[in-house]
């Protein structure tokens, strides 16, 4: 038995990345996994990677998972797949709101003022946006009268320090602010809301920059997290009877693994929130 079993949760943006992880961690606590994002073909992006493969790898593991690919911008598209969930099962314990447009110019080390001002839609519309709306539809058809329910925001310490991208930061400041107001609303209908800030990932990003040589001499891959850590946090806070004293707050996921005893897959423990600061 699970410590999830008959739970349903949606991880948003779960192709790759920490999204596979927490689809990957939920799955084998034993909850029944929707994952969304937009790869449906390994040829829709330049990573590997696709909703069905994650589903398939949650499956294999002996967990349960359903791939729908479905676009964050489009709100109709998802509330199509809330309703899909509500025809299945009729409930929804967990949201993994982790979808987030990556652009092109994240990591680049430009200054704002010479990338494109369309990144500020790209990754306030795919990361804040779409977590307060898949929020806001969750709540209202799934948690708030069910009287339950966790919603987990993957966030970043570039909330609170310099970290990529101006606008990164941005979004993920605003992010922790929904984490806070949405908590404070939510609570008195047993409803908990909590942030998670992953430290340096070695996701399949890294892995192919590494392997091209093109990663910047600051970044220690040595040091990353796994995919899959920040999902282990998600998991046990998903788990934890007593998750409403973590509502409304930021937590790294490297602080919930002390709180709670696990560690990464190959049973070391990462360093935390770390970037590679421009300033």
């Amino acid at each position: 038995m699970g410590t999830l079993d008959g739970q349903v949760a949606l991880v948003t943006g779960g192709s790759r990345s920490i999204g596979r992880g927490c689809a990957l961690e939920l799955g084998e606590a034993g909850a029944t996994v929707y994952i969304t994002g937009r790869s449906a073909t390994e040829a829709d992006n330049a990573l590997p990677g696709t909703v069905g493969a994650t589903a398939a790898e949650v499956n294999d593991a002996g967990g349960t998972a359903i791939g729908v690919v479905c676009d964050h911008r489009d709100d109709d598209a998802v509330a199509a797949v809330l309703d899909r969930i509500h025809a299945d099962h009729g409930r929804l314990d967990i949201l993994v709101n982790n979808a987030f447009i990556v652009t092109d110019h994240l990591t680049s080390g430009k200054p704002f003022w010479e990338v494109p001002l369309s990144d500020w839609d790209d990754m306030i519309d795919v990361g804040t946006r779409s977590a307060y709306a898949a929020s806001a539809m969750a709540a209202q058809r799934f948690m708030v009268p069910a009287g339950r329910g966790l919603i987990v925001n993957i966030s970043s310490s570039g909330a609170q320090e310099y970290a990529w991208h101006v606008v990164y930061g941005v979004g993920k400041c605003a992010l922790d602010r929904v984490t806070k107001d949405t908590a404070h609303e939510l609570g008195s209908h047993g409803v908990s809301v909590v942030s998670l800030w992953p430290g340096f990932v070695k996701n399949e990003r890294i892995e192919l920059a590494e392997q091209a040589g093109m990663l910047p001499d600051s970044l220690d891959t040595s040091t990353a997290e796994s995919f899959r850590f920040t999902g282990r946090a998600a998991a046990h806070l998903a788990a934890d009877p007593d998750v409403a004293r973590f509502s409304g707050t930021a937590i790294p996921s490297r602080t919930l693994a002390d709180e709670y005893g696990f560690t990464d897959l190959d049973g070391s423990l990462p360093n935390g929130p770390l970037h590679d600061r421009k300033a």
